[in-house]
Order: structure tokens, then sequence, then C-alpha cells
């Protein structure tokens, strides 16, 4: 009997009292249609607001949703929880979207039926409408990557992306506990390593509701503390290859 293949998808939320109703509502479906075995991870990260109550409540007519809630520790340290938490109940396949709204559901399925073919299949945010700031911070970090790691990455840091989960645990191995770009430097070690990765356009709204906890006073100030850690975790990568 062949096992059937399940996927858990983790979003991570922080005072998203006015978007996570609405995003759980179009994400659920997916897992609802793939099977009972998969599962929508919500974890939220400390929130002041009454975002887990609404998460909590969804869940007693959702059964495949999973209301999680743990202190904050922010966005990075909240998906490294999910990963972990997907391995860690057996997952086949993980992925990661934000709780603001702005990516598409129905985009998911493109990536789906290239599960097989790659290792990882993730989105180039190539027709944003979040700003002229946030298009330039990711420009500004594919330049980074390229002088310190020596890769080429479209789009590091796209909160839509799909990994076999199995392959996701090895490259769990060289971020950092916690790391708050930890997104980013799982899309390195997939380039380091030269593993199977596919782009695919998507689309990129604005946040639908609420206010971003992170500004780009808090973006600068993250690059450019990460620039140090980005240096220590390519030589972990190149000494692990060794």
């Amino acid at each position: 009997m062949v096992k059937k293949e399940n996927l858990y998808i983790i979003i991570p939320a922080y005072n998203e009292s006015e978007n996570i109703q609405k995003v759980i509502k179009q994400w659920y479906p997916i897992v609802k249609k793939l099977g009972k075995e998969s599962r929508l991870i919500v974890i939220d990260d400390g929130s002041k607001d009454n975002t887990y109550k609404i998460i909590k409540k969804l869940a007693d007519k959702m059964p495949q949703l999973v209301p999680i809630t743990k202190p904050n520790g922010g966005h990075g340290a909240t998906i490294l929880y999910g990963y972990n938490y997907a391995i860690k109940h057996k997952a086949n396949y993980v992925f990661q979207t934000d709780s603001d709204g702005q990516t598409n559901p129905d985009e998911f399925w493109k990536f789906w039926k290239l599960k097989d073919n790659y290792e990882m299949v993730i989105g180039h945010r190539n027709a944003r409408k979040d700003g002229i700031s946030r298009i330039f911070v990711t420009k500004t970090l594919k330049l980074i990557i390229k002088l310190i790691f020596g890769v080429n990455v479209i789009d590091a840091n796209t909160p839509f992306r799909l990994m076999k989960a199995d392959t996701l645990k090895e490259v769990l191995k060289y971020v950092p506990k916690d790391f708050n770009l930890s997104n980013v430097i799982i899309s390195v070690v997939y380039a380091k390593k030269n593993l199977p990765v596919k782009y695919l356009p998507i689309s990129f709204e604005k946040r639908q509701g609420g206010v971003n906890s992170i500004n780009i006073k808090k973006i600068i100030k993250i690059g450019t503390n990460a620039i140090k850690d980005f240096k220590k975790i390519n030589k972990s990568i190149e000494n692990k290859g060794e």
C-alpha cells in the first residue's frame, strides 16, 4: 500500500487579528483537499491582541488546523519552530507563507505540480505591490548574498515556498537557532549545495489589514546585524561541505 503524501502549511502570526481569520479560511481548503494527514499550522508569536483566540476558535470547526502559541521570538524563529514541528510530525512536504494576506492561495497548485521535480519550489515576487522600499531591500539583499555567499538567489526571503521535508531537515542544520532571517539562509544553503530549486513568479499584494511589525528602520538594522552573521554562516556551510 502506497502511503499518501501529506503537506504541512506553516503560517507565523503576530498581532494579526484583522487578517488571520480571512487568511486561515483562504489556506485551509488546500490541506483539506490534500487529505486528512495534511495540516495547517498557524503559530501565534506571542501576540498582544486576540490573534490566538481567533485561531483557536476556528480550530473548533477545522480539524486540520493546528493552533500554536509561544513567547515572542520574531518571524525567523517562528517559522523555524514551524518547520521543526512539521518534520517532527512526519510531514512529507512543508509550505510556508505569511499571515498578512499578501500571497494568493490559488497560485499554490502550480507549485504542488512540481513537488517531485525539485527539492524546493519558491516564489519570485516579480509584481510586488508592497512598496518601493521593500523592493529596494530585496535587491540589496540579493547583492549582499552574492558578495558574501557567492551565489545568485533570485528572491531569498519569499514567504511562498514548498519544500521536501527530508531535504529541509538537512538544510536546517546550517541555520542558527532562532535566526531572524532563517528563510534567507535556507535559500542560500539550497543554492550553495546546488540542490534543485525552481523559482516561479507569484503576485504579492499590499498588506490586507493591520500594521506591519517590521518597518524599514527595523529592516535596515536587521540587515546590518545580519552581515556579520552571514559571514560566520558562510564559513560554517563551507566547512561542513569539506
